[in-house]
């Protein structure tokens, strides 16, 4: 029942309402169809120079499967971490949508290089290219849809606040 109360919002939350709780990392997670979590690792590799830095194995599908499943492949990619994983079937995790209100920014002084690149690893070009404004980033920008329906906008480095004023 404490546990409900909690979750719901009950007594223990006038407790912590007034502690700052010092979160220590943002990881967005990129949940792909199974059993293809490894080969968007693959393809994040390939496409934005990720780097691998670790892996979990999902502990019951292990060794039942061909394809064993991911829980969660860690990748730094651009000074940041995220995780992919492969959607389990009965896992607690919502059903694939693709395009659900998430795009990822990558930064780059090399847009067209970059698009280039990920296009040939296997993503999408959608739409154009565009400057300033309508780049999303007040640069030159332009999205690529990987192949697990990822959005990301490729765009150059975003203008300072203080610039944007001047």
């Amino acid at each position: 029942m404490a546990h409900q109360e909690v979750q719901n919002g009950g007594v223990e939350k006038a407790a912590v309402a007034d502690v700052a709780i010092p979160f220590t990392a943002l990881m967005p997670q990129l949940l792909v169809e199974a059993p293809k979590a490894s080969d968007a690792v693959q393809f994040y590799k390939a496409a934005f120079g990720a780097e691998e830095l670790g892996r979990i194995m999902h502990p019951k599908r292990k060794a039942e499967q061909d394809h064993p499943l991911i829980l969660s492949a860690q990748l730094k990619l651009g000074g940041s971490t995220i995780l992919v994983s492969d959607i389990a079937d009965g896992s607690a995790t919502p059903a694939k949508t693709e395009g659900a209100g998430i795009v990822l920014c990558l930064e780059t002084e090399n847009v067209d290089a970059a698009i280039i690149k990920s296009v040939s690893a296997g993503a999408v070009v959608v739409g154009e290219i565009e400057e300033g404004d309508g780049a999303g980033c007040g640069g030159r920008g332009g999205k690529v849809k990987d192949p697990y329906g990822i959005i990301w906008l490729i765009c150059s480095p975003a203008k300072k606040c203080s610039e944007l004023d001047a």
